[in-house]
C-alpha cells in the first residue's frame, strides 16, 4: 500500500462521510412534517416510544441526530424523560439500517439478477436520476434528487475506500494491529474513539465494513469494536446537553448508561463464552460486510431486549448522576425554544407553533380580561393585563428571532410557508395584547374622571363586546386546530363588527346632539371602537393566514375579496351573524 492508496482511502472516506451527511440531511428535510406527525403520536408506552425512535432513526439514518433531537425535546418540555428513554433505545436499533444497506456492496455472484442488487450496479442510475431531479426540480423533487445523490456519493466513497485498503491484506503491520483489537478492552476503546471523532456510529460501522474487504478482520476483533461504537456515539448527545435543564441532561446520561451497560454485559457474556466453549472457529473467521451488519444488529437488539423492560431503573440511575437540588429553585417564566431543534427544521417549526399557541392564550386572556373590566374594575386584574402584554412582547421578540434564524436553514416549501405564517401571526397576537392595554386605559380614564356611559350606550357596547369575543374565539380555534371551516367564518364576523362600529358611532353622535352624552365621553367612545376594530382586524389576519397558507400564498386582501365575491358560504354565515348582532342592535 503506497502513498497514492492512502490518498485514495482518505478521499473515499471523505466522500463516504459527506454522502452520509448529505443523504441524512435530505431525508430529514424530505420527511418534514412526517417526522412531526410521527413524534406527535408518541405515548408513554415502552413499545410506542421504542418504535418511534426506531422509525425516525431509520428515516434520517443517524441515531446521534435522533438523540440530539430527543435532548432538545426534553429540554423544551415536548417529551418527558420516561418517553425519551424508550425513544433512545429505539434509535440504537434504527441506526443498524445503514449497515445493512452498506452490506450490499459485498454481494459477489455470477447471477445477473443478484449482481444487480450490488450498489455499484445501480448507483450510477440513481445518480443520473438524482442529478436530473436536483437540477430540474424544486421543493420535494429537489430534495429527493439530493437523497439519491447523497446515496450515490456514499456508496462511491465506500467502494473507493474498499479498493484503496485492499492492499492492506498483504501488510503484516496492519494484521498485527487488528490482532491487538481482539483484546476486548482495546477493541471497545478503538470503536469508541473512532465513533467519538466522526460522531456517527453508522459511519464507523461503515468504515469497519470497508476495512473488512481486506480479509484481515475477524469477528474476534470486529465484535468489541462494534460494541465500542455504541459508547462513542454518546459523545454527540452529551455535548448537546450542555446548558440544558436537568431532565435533558439526564436523557443524555441515559443514552450513555444504555450503551455502557449493554456493552459491559454482552461483552462479558462473549468473553465467558470464549473461555467456556470452543468458539475459535467463529472468532477467527473472516468478518464480511454482511457479517458485520448482522453482529451490529444482534448487539443492539440484545441490548434493547435486556434494558427496555428496565427503563425505569435507567431513569432512577440518571437521577443519581444528576440529582434534584436540595433547595427548590426559583424558576422564572421561560420561553422554551431550543436551538438544538434547528438541526431538524420541521421539528423546530412545530415547537414554534406550540409556543405561538402559548402566546395566543396570553394575548386572548389579556383582551378578554380588559373587556371584563367594564363590568367591574379590579386593580389586580388590570395589573395582570399589563403583565400579559409585557409577556406577549417577550414572546414576539423570542419567537421572531428564532424564526428568522430558522429561515437561514434549508427549509422545505411547506416549512417555509409555515414559518411565514407564524411570523405574521405573532405580530397580530402582539398587537392584540397592545389593544387590551389600550382598552384598559379607556376603562381607567372613565374611572379616574368619574364618567359613565348611558344605559343604551352600555347595552350597545356589551353587544359589540360579545361579537368581538366570538371573533376572538373563531380565530383562536382556527389556529389551534388548524380548522379551515372556522377560519372561513372570521371574515364575515369582521364585517359584522365593522357594521356595529359604524352604527355605534352614529348612535353616539345622535345622543350627543340630544345632550345625552358629552364630548369627553365621545373621545373615550371613539377610542374604544377603534381598538375593537383593530382587534377584529388582527383576528381576521390570523384566520386569513390559515386560509392563505393552505392555498400556498399569502395575500390577505385577495383572501377577503374572494370570500365576499365568490363564497356562497360567506353569505350564509354573514346572514346568521347579522341576525344575531345587527338585528339585535336594531331592536
Amino acid at each position: 500500500m503506497d502513498l497514492f492508496n492512502v490518498l485514495e482511502m482518505i478521499g473515499g472516506l471523505c466522500l463516504f462521510l459527506f454522502g452520509m451527511s448529505l443523504m441524512g440531511a435530505a431525508l430529514e428535510k424530505r420527511a418534514g412534517h412526517g417526522l412531526t406527525a410521527l413524534l406527535s403520536k408518541l405515548t408513554g408506552g415502552k413499545i410506542a416510544g421504542f418504535m418511534t425512535g426506531l422509525c425516525v432513526t431509520a428515516i434520517i439514518q443517524s441515531s446521534s441526530a435522533t438523540t440530539v433531537m430527543v435532548v432538545g425535546f426534553v429540554n423544551s418540555g415536548i417529551m418527558t424523560l420516561r418517553q425519551a428513554i424508550n425513544v433512545i433505545m429505539g434509535a440504537n436499533v434504527g441506526t443498524t439500517v445503514t449497515a445493512w444497506i452498506l452490506s450490499l456492496s459485498g454481494i459477489d455472484s455470477g447471477n445477473l439478477f443478484v449482481s444487480l442488487l450490488k450498489p455499484s450496479s445501480f448507483t450510477p442510475i440513481l445518480a443520473l436520476i438524482g442529478i436530473i431531479m436536483y437540477m430540474s426540480g424544486s421543493g420535494k423533487r429537489k430534495d429527493t434528487g439530493t437523497i439519491l445523490l447523497g446515496f450515490a456519493t456514499l456508496m462511491f466513497g465506500m467502494d473507493t475506500m474498499s479498493a484503496a485498503v485492499a492492499g492492506l491484506k498483504e501488510v503484516e503491520a496492519f494484521r498485527n494491529i487488528l490482532i491487538m483489537f481482539e483484546n476486548p478492552i482495546l477493541g471497545v476503546l478503538a470503536g469508541a474513539v473512532l465513533t467519538a471523532i466522526i460522531q456517527s456510529s453508522s459511519a464507523s460501522v461503515g468504515i469497519l465494513q470497508a476495512l473488512s474487504s481486506t480479509g484481515q478482520i475477524n469477528f474476534g476483533a470486529a465484535i468489541p469494536i462494534i460494541m465500542g461504537n455504541g459508547i462513542g456515539t454518546c459523545v454527540t448527545a452529551l455535548l448537546s446537553s450542555i446548558g440544558t435543564n436537568r431532565n435533558a441532561r439526564r436523557a443524555s446520561i441515559v443514552h450513555l448508561l444504555f450503551n455502557v451497560i449493554g456493552t459491559v454485559v454482552i461483552l462479558t457474556l462473549f468473553c465467558a463464552a470464549k473461555a467456556i466453549f470452543d468458539i475459535t472457529a467463529f472468532t477467527n473467521s473472516t468478518a464480511t460486510e454482511l457479517g458485520i451488519a448482522i453482529v451490529n444488529t444482534a448487539f443492539k437488539v440484545l441490548s434493547t431486549a435486556m434494558l427496555l423492560p428496565m427503563s425505569n431503573l435507567l431513569e432512577k440511575l440518571s437521577f443519581k448522576f444528576i440529582p434534584e437540588p436540595a433547595v427548590a429553585e426559583v424558576v422564572e417564566d421561560k420561553i422554551e425554544l431550543d436551538e438544538r431543534l434547528m438541526a431538524t427544521p420541521s421539528i423546530a417549526l412545530e415547537q414554534c407553533r406550540l409556543v405561538t399557541g402559548d402566546m395566543a392564550r396570553i394575548s386572548i386572556a389579556a383582551i378578554r380580561e380588559s373587556l371584563e373590566l367594564f363590568g367591574k374594575y379590579d386593580a389586580d386584574l388590570a395589573q395582570g393585563i399589563r403583565k400579559k402584554e409585557d409577556l406577549a412582547d417577550k414572546y414576539e421578540d423570542v419567537l421572531g428571532s428564532y424564526l428568522v434564524k430558522l429561515n437561514t436553514y434549508s427549509l422545505s416549501d411547506t416549512d417555509s410557508h409555515e414559518s411565514t405564517k407564524l411570523l405574521h401571526m405573532i405580530g397580530d397576537l402582539e398587537r392584540i395584547s397592545d389593544h387590551s392595554v389600550n382598552i384598559l386605559a379607556s376603562v381607567e380614564e372613565l374611572r379616574d374622571k368619574g364618567l359613565t356611559f348611558s344605559e343604551p350606550a352600555k347595552q350597545e357596547l356589551a353587544l359589540t363586546f360579545d361579537a368581538l369575543r366570538e371573533m376572538i374565539d373563531l380565530s383562536y380555534k382556527a389556529y389551534m386546530e388548524n380548522d379551515m371551516e372556522t377560519a372561513m367564518k372570521a371574515e364575515p364576523m369582521k364585517q359584522i363588527i365593522d357594521a356595529l362600529k359604524n352604527q355605534l358611532r352614529s348612535r353616539h353622535i345622535r345622543r350627543m346632539q340630544k345632550g345625552d352624552c358629552t364630548i369627553e365621553l365621545g373621545f373615550v367612545w371613539s377610542d374604544l371602537l377603534t381598538n375593537i376594530g383593530r382587534v377584529a382586524d388582527h383576528c381576521s389576519n390570523i384566520a386569513g393566514c390559515i386560509v392563505e397558507m393552505a392555498q400556498d400564498k399569502l395575500d390577505l386582501h385577495d383572501y377577503s375579496k374572494v370570500m365576499k365575491r365568490d363564497s356562497a358560504e360567506y353569505a350564509e354565515v354573514y346572514k346568521s351573524y347579522s341576525e344575531k348582532y345587527l338585528k339585535t342592535l336594531g331592536e
